[in-house]
């Protein structure tokens, strides 16, 4: 039988503590319609008898401490509320216990936020791992020794799992589920819950937002350029003139700020302004691609497929009713 401690945190998402035990009850219901014993033993692990959630609307009573679980196969990081550096100093005691489970050979894996935690423990060092798309500038900011990658819903490296944001957990627990049992009863689970179990990516969800959360002016500026001139053909060159820069230095100055090239900067600007077009207007792709400044149609399908997972005519079916209604 496989244990799986589920922790529970200070400021924990409820739904990543209630989840992942539906789901997992869902398991063993199927093996007991096959006759046999449950696959599964599931509790809910913390550092306190009670955790209070919701300035104290929702308790959670864990059926463990850490202290008593001395060893356990698979331990699942649920997300976390409010202020997450508050909430890595509150629950820093589950820590050092995560580490040596996992020296022992438990697997870990968070859920959305939940990265957060994980990262602390430095298991993620030099390692990919996915988070909510919102929180990837701060996680960016707190880790920089862990690869973010965030158009991912799912990493799966040595035994150390991460999801997506959100509801995105919901396929991580599948993809446990498939590697502790099988892909039939991942499948019943997804069925039985409804969940979408062949998807892959969050990048259809994610906004971009620009990283603005640094003091270096002449990039800040540029990039105030590049959103406000979404519909021009901007150059590195122009942007370097501009601001009385070196090209080569604007570049690492900008790279180092913002997580992107220039390049990379102005194609997310563009395609996210072409997003809100085909989610609120009834313009044609065609328009929407010389409104946000290309002029190539293979290059700005390729560029936005790249970007949102989506091809703009897909993207538009999915996010816009209206030309859902004219279709």
């Amino acid at each position: 039988m496989k244990h799986i401690s589920i922790l529970v945190p200070h400021q924990a998402m409820l739904a990543n503590v209630e989840g992942p035990r539906q789901l997992f009850q869902c398991v063993n219901q199927y093996y007991a319609m096959q006759d046999k014993p449950p696959l599964i033993h599931a509790e809910l692990v913390g550092i306190s008898p009670e955790v209070k959630l919701r300035d104290g609307t929702y308790a959670i009573r864990p059926d463990r401490l850490i202290a008593d679980v001395k060893k356990t196969d698979l331990i699942l990081i649920p997300a976390m509320d409010g202020d997450l550096k508050q909430a890595l100093e509150a629950n820093s005691a589950f820590v050092p216990w995560i580490v040596s489970q996992y020296k022992t050979g438990a697997e870990v894996a968070s859920m959305c936020v939940g990265a957060f935690l994980l990262a602390s423990t430095g298991l993620l060092h030099g390692r990919k791992c996915a988070t909510h798309w919102m929180y990837a500038s701060e996680f960016r900011s707190m880790f920089p020794e862990v690869e973010l990658v965030v158009e991912k819903i799912i990493t799966d490296e040595h035994g150390i799992y991460s999801s997506g944001g959100a509801f995105s957990y919901l396929n991580l627990l599948l993809h446990l589920i498939e590697k502790i049992a099988d892909r039939t009863v991942a499948v019943f689970c997804s069925k039985l819950f409804q969940i979408d179990i062949d998807r892959s990516t969050q990048s259809p969800f994610v906004i971009f937002q620009g990283q603005k959360d640094h003091e270096d002016e002449p990039v800040k500026k540029a990039q105030e350029f590049i959103e406000n001139n979404v519909s021009e053909k901007i150059t590195v060159d122009q942007l370097a003139s501009m601001f009385a820069l070196g090209r080569r230095n604007l570049e690492r100055r900008f790279k180092k700020a913002t997580n992107n090239t220039i390049a990379e900067y102005i194609q997310r600007v563009k395609i996210e302004a072409a997003k809100k077009q085909l989610e609120t207007s009834r313009k044609n792709i065609n328009e929407v691609m010389y409104d946000v400044g290309y002029s190539d149609t293979k290059a700005f399908r390729t560029i936005f497929k790249k970007i949102t997972g989506l091809s703009p005519m897909e993207y538009r079916n999915k996010y816009n009713k209206e030309a859902l209604v004219l279709a």
